[in-house]
């Protein structure tokens, strides 16, 4: 049986971000990395999930690298060298031993100063969409956590302690962290820490929540949504109510992919959603064979979109899910930071022995005629052809989706729809 004496959660959920420094140019340079780092984890978790799930896929990368920044923040030796490798940067380049580790820790730097700028700008306050993004430690407040790593997490992830009694009432604290879960994301997550999973042993829960509701910037009529059928494959299909609209969206047809890609932007433009579309109703596996996040990002650039009139078929859907990330990460190599014997937190307390217990993590999702909602929550313990006059643009069998924050392109929500 696992030792659960020195143990810790966390907790999160997406959110989108935009970026404004003095300096423009190093403010794009520093988004660019943190785009990256965040695209390329987003596709890696992705395909991980993809391996071992079947149906319909839904999570937020923005969500879950911002949970384990803050537990990079924590760690250190070959658990911080981890999770930088699975959050993609700190890599080996050839050089010395010493310069590699100095880059490692000016990397490690650089990416808190990121999700810093990151955070302040997503809670700029906006009439057009709700968008939120709220980081909190509940600690056991008889463990001495470091004040150091106490005042770097409120500095750079905005995240303050509140002192909760693990030791005698450890279901009672697990209640009142959901039910602040729950109050964050307009109820949309429940239960996010379920029955037991908490005990007099947890030290620590870190949660990091992120919310969105936007409407569309053109929204669906409703007289115009019908019932359709939506194809599973090619001989099976569900009915769905099917919304449409005619009008101009960013759109592209790439030569080396069998599908089409279209941005659909909410009001104000600060953030779209991306749908990419196989042409073959069967054709989604093995476009995401041939999907990387480099071609990703730059399908979707605005340089290679075009404006095109397009006829949409979209599907009013909703989904939700859960899932125990520790097996995945321990794919990408995240292995030492579940190990009670390896796991190196001493960033977070000179006493240490602290080991992740679980890294859960649920999401949902519900797009209508007038926009789109989604929460999610992760927690870890501790070509020259003549064109028609419209794109026809139709949704009717499975496809790849997710939400993006524009200005610093950072993937709030990434997900595959393929069963009603």
């Amino acid at each position: 049986m696992k030792d659960l004496n020195n143990s810790f959660y966390t907790f999160l959920v997406p959110c989108p971000a935009t970026l404004f420094l003095q300096k423009p140019d190093l403010a794009r340079i520093a988004m660019d990395s943190l785009s990256a780092t965040n695209i390329q984890f987003g596709f890696d978790l992705f395909k991980e999930l993809d391996k071992i799930k079947d149906g319909n896929i839904f999570f937020s990368p923005a969500g879950i690298t911002a949970a384990i920044g803050m537990l990079l923040l924590g760690s250190r030796g070959a658990t911080a060298a981890q999770f930088r490798k699975v959050l993609c940067f700190g890599k080996n380049t050839g050089s010395s031993r010493i310069e590699d580790e100095e880059k490692e820790t000016e990397g490690t730097e650089e990416i808190h100063h990121q999700f810093q700028e990151f955070l302040s700008e997503i809670n700029r306050p906006t009439s057009d969409y709700e968008l939120k993004i709220a980081n909190r430690l509940f600690g056991e407040k008889t463990y001495l956590f470091l004040q150091k790593y106490l005042d770097y997490v409120k500095k750079y992830y905005h995240a303050a302690l509140e002192p909760v009694d693990f030791v005698n009432e450890a279901d009672e604290s697990r209640e009142k962290i959901n039910s602040w879960v729950e109050s964050q994301v307009d109820g949309k997550i429940k239960d996010l820490l379920p029955d037991g999973s908490l005990s007099s042993s947890t030290k620590l829960v870190l949660v990091n929540i992120v919310y969105f509701k936007g409407q569309w910037d053109r929204e669906f009529k409703k007289e115009n949504t019908k019932e359709e059928k939506f194809w599973l494959n090619k001989s099976t299909s569900k009915p769905v109510l099917m919304m449409t609209q005619r009008h101009s969206f960013s759109f592209t047809s790439p030569e080396d992919l069998q599908a089409q890609i279209l941005g659909i932007p909410y009001k104000n433009h600060d953030l779209s959603m991306f749908v990419l579309l196989p042409n073959e109703i069967d054709g989604l596996e093995k476009i995401v064979d041939k999907v990387t996040p480099e071609k990703l990002a730059e399908w979707t650039s605005p340089g290679h979109m075009e404006e095109r009139n397009v006829n949409l078929h979209l599907p009013r859907f909703e989904v939700e899910d859960g899932y125990d990330l520790e097996p995945i990460l321990a794919a990408m190599g995240v292995e030492d930071a579940f190990s009670e014997q390896k796991a190196d937190f001493s960033g977070m307390s000179s006493g240490s022995g602290l080991s992740v217990q679980k890294f859960l993590h649920r999401a949902f999702v519900m797009v209508t005629e007038e926009g789109t909602e989604a929460a999610a929550a992760t927690g870890v313990g501790l070509t020259a052809q003549s064109l028609p006059s419209y794109e026809n643009f139709h949704c009717n069998h499975p496809f790849l989706f997710f939400i993006k924050h524009n200005k610093s392109n950072i993937i709030l929500f990434f997900g595959r729809f393929s069963s009603p």
